[in-house]
């Protein structure tokens, strides 16, 4: 009984076993089913993808950053090109310690607190693992100290990297402008024009001026390198290579040696100085004083430096010749004189008796001239050559603000001129409909009457005023005035020339045009308002002097500018044109707090025509505030 027991339970057993044996088995070929199916998934199905990847992994784009485009004047003179130097660089998570770090550094490589601030300003806006610069253009000998020393500095390196130079400085910093590295608001914008991938590699991008608004131009277009990697990154060989294309070069009307003269001339004074050929709209000068200097810019500026700028009441980063935004005072009385003579409101013959101030019909307020005993009896031309406030009073009066608006826009007065640089300013020019909007109050006649001496909402640039008063040379012709004379590629066998654009035509008729240059000649000449500008001068000058309000004085008070703190003092304006019979050069100076036109803006004017007529350089000493003496308007 027992062994017959035993074979049943060992007969159960072996069938168990089989069971589970084949069980096994079978879940064992499903998997295999399973790995196989994925197998040919994997290598038949999605062959081509993975080759693709695999292909990918191997090969690495390396981007090839373009050299940017040189800026060179009208004689070829360089205003801003590339240098190559090395910058100490640091890779913040890859950096245990970071200060001790940048400690450590500094006893290798000079490492200034501006640096530091720099570096942290930096820290802010950039992810920490990119690669930041604590150091700028080292030298050979601070490259071979960290060079033997980097094994100690892991994540930190050195790399060789372009820098942009801007040879005059704060000459043409508000003209040339500067660039400044991509921020988040760059590469959105870069992003949605679709020009991303150009900028793959680039750090840089033109920020404000002439860099900012033909970036295009200059950027250039940028290349790309195939580099077969290993399995740790390494770069193993080049299988191909698309060279990067450098960006244009741009070649400017301006003339640097003028451009410099004018920036001497002014010498303590704050302002702005335009020229331009009156013939093509093309800007031989454009001056903003005071400057900055843009390479302060180029890495991100550290907060020290920002707010010795930002909060400088001397206001350097203001660009005056295209934002800042003044009234004309008597230097819109030419173009008073030419409105009366459009509507045929004013004869030149006709004369008017000044007593020193005028009055509205109707009213007991007086409007005072600049000269308290007035000038006697004034015709049209004596108005502008002795600058008679009482004569203008009148004509604008007489004229009404609807007439004075419709012709003075014609000159382009309350709209921007169209120059190549961003953030110009319109000016304005007043009008009822402008008043009733701004302020919800009608024109009244002493609002017109202000008008007509530059004077009340009136308000004009630098560089608007420069391109009415290059219109006046032209005879009522207007070109848009630009800074770029033509643009070339790199190799220089393209060569692309700036278009002359006329905006508009004041259509002045001969004899108006005759009658209002004799005036501004004879402004230059003794007895005029402006004879420092002309003294001994070869050629004949056509010229404005102009006196703007800071303050207002009260009616019937006297205007001491001795008493009067130099930020109050008024505004010295002079436009003008030269040769007067056959003009080269239109130009408009405001000094700012100058005290009156002919003692002070007219002379810089001077010196400025000087050099571009005849060559000569300026030998008189600089002009300082203390030293301007007071001329009449």
């Amino acid at each position: 009984m027992n062994s017959r027991a035993e074979l049943r339970d060992s007969q159960r057993e072996i069938s168990r076993f089989q069971l589970r044996l084949a069980v096994g088995i079978g879940f064992v070929l499903v998997l295999f089913g399973i790995l196989l199916v994925r197998f040919f998934y994997l290598q038949v199905v999605r062959h081509d993808y993975y080759v693709t990847l695999a292909e990918n992994n191997r090969i690495s784009l390396v981007p090839i950053v373009p050299n940017r485009g040189l800026i060179l004047d009208r004689n070829g003179v360089v205003l801003a090109h590339n240098f190559s130097g090395y910058t100490l660089e640091i890779t913040p998570s890859k950096v245990a310690n970071l200060e001790a770090t940048i400690n450590d550094l500094a006893t290798l490589v000079e490492i200034s607190p501006r640096d530091r601030r720099r570096f942290k300003k930096l820290m802010i806006e950039r992810r920490n693992f990119e690669t930041l610069i604590i150091r700028n253009k080292l030298s050979d000998e601070e490259v071979a100290r960290f060079a033997a020393q980097q094994f100690r500095f892991p994540g930190v390196e050195i790399k060789a990297r372009l820098f942009r130079d801007y040879p005059y400085g704060e000459a043409m910093a508000h003209m040339l402008g500067y660039i400044g590295r991509i921020n988040q608001k760059d590469a959105d914008r870069l992003e949605e024009a679709e020009l991303a991938a150009n900028y793959r590699g680039t750090d840089y991008i033109g920020k404000t001026g002439l860099e900012q608004f033909y970036e295009n131009e200059l950027h250039g277009t940028t290349g790309f390198e195939e580099v077969e990697v290993d399995s740790s990154g390494r770069a193993i060989r080049i299988l191909s290579r698309t060279a990067p294309v450098s960006g244009n070069t741009l070649v400017l009307s301006v003339d640097a040696k003028l451009q410099e003269v004018a920036v001497q001339a002014f010498g303590n004074y704050r302002g702005a100085m335009v020229a331009i050929d009156p013939t093509n709209g093309e800007v031989l000068a454009f001056v903003s004083k005071p400057g900055f200097d843009p390479s302060l810019f180029i890495d991100g500026i550290d907060p020290q430096s920002w707010d010795e700028l930002n909060n400088s009441p001397d206001t350097p980063l203001n660009n005056r010749a295209l934002r800042g935004q003044y009234p004309p005072g008597s230097t819109i009385k030419p173009f008073m004189a030419l409105t009366g003579l459009h509507f045929k409101t004013r004869a030149p013959s006709r004369t008017i008796s000044d007593p020193g101030y005028f009055t509205l019909p109707g009213s007991s307020h007086r409007y005072r001239d600049w000269k308290k005993e007035g000038h006697g009896s004034v015709d049209l031309f004596k108005s502008i050559v002795v600058s008679c406030d009482t004569y203008y009073y009148g004509l604008a009066t007489e004229l009404g603000i609807d007439k004075i608006y419709s012709y003075l826009s014609e000159f382009g007065f309350g709209k921007k001129t169209g120059i190549d640089i961003e953030g110009e300013s319109a000016g304005l020019l007043p009008s009822q409909e402008w008043k009733a909007k701004r302020y919800k109050q009608k024109w009244y006649p002493g609002d017109t009457v202000s008008v007509g001496i530059g004077q009340g909402y009136n308000l004009v640039t630098p560089m608007q005023l420069a391109v009415a008063t290059a219109a006046l040379a032209n005879n009522g012709v207007v070109y848009q005035p630009h800074l770029v004379r033509e643009t070339r590629s790199p190799n220089g066998d393209k060569v692309r020339k700036a278009p002359q654009v006329q905006t508009f035509d004041a259509r002045v008729p001969a004899e108006h045009q005759d009658l209002v240059r004799r005036a501004m000649i004879a402004v230059t000449q003794p007895g005029g308002t402006a004879v420092m500008a002309s003294a001994g001068a070869p050629y004949a000058i056509a010229g404005k002097t102009g006196t703007a309000q800071v303050i207002g004085i009260k009616q019937g008070a006297s205007y001491n500018e001795s008493s009067v703190a130099e930020r109050h003092r008024d505004h010295a304006w002079f436009i003008a044109y030269a040769p007067a019979e056959q003009p080269k050069i239109a130009l408009v100076v405001l000094a700012e707090n100058g005290g009156h036109g002919g003692g002070t803006a007219a002379p810089i004017a001077r010196k400025v025509m000087d050099y571009y007529l005849l060559g000569k350089l300026p030998d008189a000493p600089v002009i300082a505030p203390a030293d301007a003496e007071a001329e009449n308007d």
